[in-house]
């Protein structure tokens, strides 16, 4: 009964993940349906609609739905607030992406900021369709590929001027300088100030300049966000692993536990995010590999060559998992490398041992089962019993070397107390009883 709740609550979960994926990503004509046109709401708006981290399909949908919206309900002006290294988009996506800024009925602005923000990679080709271009102090544009991605029906990106941004950024004021940016824009209200020409108000106020036009600021919904946060580099690899690492362990274990369910989710979500983000899948398989390789010897608890085989195909898969513009510190992939690893090489197996070793399992059916030495127990070592590896220390203080025959004498936690067959040491009360019965 127990465990068919807990496969009814993991269906759950996924059917939710999926429907709700599902609902995200159905086509732009069926959530532009679902509510008329608004022409009057957006009288005096301007809307800003906030992008942060790569440009994949979930920041895509967004940012055009935002588009869509702005244009039914005559908005002033669309600005996009960046701070992005890249895109994972493929070429027909990207182009119909910039297609949507290109064409739309409302005017596009882009808006390089806060301080310190960047607009790389394709966002250099794709700031040419804007309207205006704002890049405060601090803030980066640049860094595009040697040729663009974007269609000829959009022309050459700045011209000749496309060549500064290869391979290398501009600030404020170079971008000023070059023509990337039209006027100084340290602050989002600067820069919307400085958008009279496209409908956006302002009034001078003593010696400052006042926004008229009201500002309505949107970013992604918190389903959205939790799917973009999912499809980012470092979280959708930890995603990942993490819950491989929870599958492998409930594969050890009776039943369905927390464990397998949080893990199945954790593993859906990291492969989610692997399907958006630009993988090496021979990285990708390595990982696998390696959890596999690991799990070989998470019963024994005994590193061997398995153990030493999963470590470094986990490391290689990390090093090289991504493709460009993806990629992670080494912070994430050291808590993946050594987390794992440690969690594989002592943790793992303590856990199982200690599930497998309670009372409704038992193993007092050990005592007096015969095997053989691994390696020499003397007083700690290795023994294998019908075929599986276990530790164990002497009884009675009787070395045993490799290769020699033993007999499990008791059963004291996660360890089996051994002794030869041959050789063993008696104890005196033994000696005793035997001489009374001569």
């Amino acid at each position: 009964m127990i465990l068919r709740r807990r496969a009814a609550v993991l269906c759950l979960v996924v059917s939710l993940l999926l429907q709700v994926a599902g609902s995200l990503f159905q086509p732009a004509s069926a959530q532009s349906d679902s509510s008329e046109p608004d022409t009057t709401s957006g009288s005096g708006v301007a809307s800003v609609l906030q992008v942060t981290g790569l440009l994949d399909p979930i920041v895509a949908d967004f940012v055009m739905s935002g588009i869509r919206k702005a244009e039914d309900q005559n908005l002033r002006v669309v600005t996009l607030q960046v701070n992005s290294r890249g895109s994972v988009l493929s070429d027909d996506a990207l182009n119909d992406f910039a297609a949507a800024i290109a064409d739309a009925d409302v005017p596009i602005t882009m808006w390089i900021g806060p301080s310190g923000a960047r607009a790389y990679g394709e966002w250099v080709d794709l700031a040419s369709l804007v309207d205006r271009v704002g890049v405060p102090l601090g803030s980066r544009l640049g860094n595009a590929a040697d040729t663009s991605s974007l269609d000829s029906r959009f022309g050459t990106p700045w011209g000749s001027e496309r060549s500064r941004l290869v391979n290398d950024t501009v600030g404020s004021e170079q971008a000023l300088e070059f023509g990337y940016a039209s006027y100084p824009a340290p602050t989002l209200g600067d820069f919307l100030v400085g958008l009279g020409d496209l409908g956006v108000d302002s009034q001078a106020v003593d010696s400052s300049t006042q926004l008229q036009t009201q500002v309505r600021l949107e970013a992604p919904s918190l389903v959205r966000q939790q799917l973009h946060t999912a499809a980012s580099p470092p979280v959708a690899y930890l995603l990942f692993v993490i819950g491989l690492a929870l599958l492998v362990f409930e594969f050890y274990t009776a039943g369905v536990g927390v464990a397998g369910v949080v893990g199945a989710v954790m593993f859906l979500l990291g492969t989610f995010g692997f399907a958006i983000l630009p993988v090496r899948w021979w990285a990708l398989a390595l990982i696998v590999v390696s959890l596999l390789a690991f799990s070989v010897d998470v019963q024994t608890g005994v590193p061997r060559f398995w153990t030493g085989f999963g470590a470094l195909a986990l490391l290689i898969g990390t090093l090289f998992l991504y493709e460009d513009p993806a990629s992670m510190s080494w912070i994430p992939m050291l808590v993946g490398v050594v987390g794992i690893s440690s969690m594989m090489l002592s943790g793992m197996p303590t856990m199982v041992r200690t599930r497998f070793s309670t009372p409704t399992i038992g193993r007092e059916w050990m005592v007096g089962e015969s095997g053989t030495a691994v390696e020499p127990v003397d007083p700690d070592g290795v023994v294998e019993i019908r075929g599986a590896l276990w530790r164990a220390r002497t009884n009675r203080a009787t070395p045993v070397a490799r290769g020699e025959l033993v007999k499990v004498a008791s059963v004291e936690g996660l360890w089996l107390e051994v002794e030869p067959v041959d050789g063993a040491a008696r104890d005196y009360r033994e000696r005793r009883s035997s001489s009374v019965d001569d």
